[in-house]
């Protein structure tokens, strides 16, 4: 009862900033990937190749979010890096936890802008897909994910 005291003396007097290294330095750190569904205006899906992937792979665009980043705002920087494409987040769709240092989050989203320009050190193709024409090589969890979004 005496240490519990102590400790809570000793943390009413770091206050702010030092509360949060202390919980920072005290927690696991990590890792937040973001992915999308992202359609355009005839409601085709956007997929992707990427280099990093198995080959024949297709999947949904996204990336991991960077220090301060809202997590809408990773998918928006991860569309345009990759693709040219600009889009708007339209609604969280899903957040997956329970993997060791990770944790995912899923949007679904509209095209609003840009033009194709891929980054070819990342992807390989990307093309956009009717709901009922996705293509073989569609990652599994990326499948599960479209359709909870056309689920709603």
């Amino acid at each position: 009862m005496q240490m519990n005291r102590l400790l809570v003396g000793v943390w009413r007097l770091l206050r702010g900033p030092l509360q949060w290294y202390a919980l920072w330095f005290a927690h696991h750190k990590f890792i937040i990937g973001v992915s999308g569904v992202i359609l355009d205006d005839q409601q085709r899906i956007l997929l992707l190749r990427h280099t990093f992937w198995k080959s024949g792979s297709w999947g949904l665009p996204g990336g991991y979010a960077e220090h301060s980043e809202k997590l809408e705002e990773t998918l928006c920087r991860e569309l345009r890096e990759e693709t040219g494409y600009q889009v708007q987040v339209e609604k969280l769709l899903r957040i997956v936890s329970g993997y060791k240092l990770r944790l995912e989050v899923s949007f679904v989203g509209n095209l609003i802008g840009g033009n194709l320009q891929l980054d070819p050190k990342e992807i390989i193709d990307a093309r956009f897909f009717a709901i009922d024409e996705l293509p073989e090589g569609l990652l599994p969890s990326h499948r599960d994910i479209i359709a909870l979004a056309f689920s709603e």
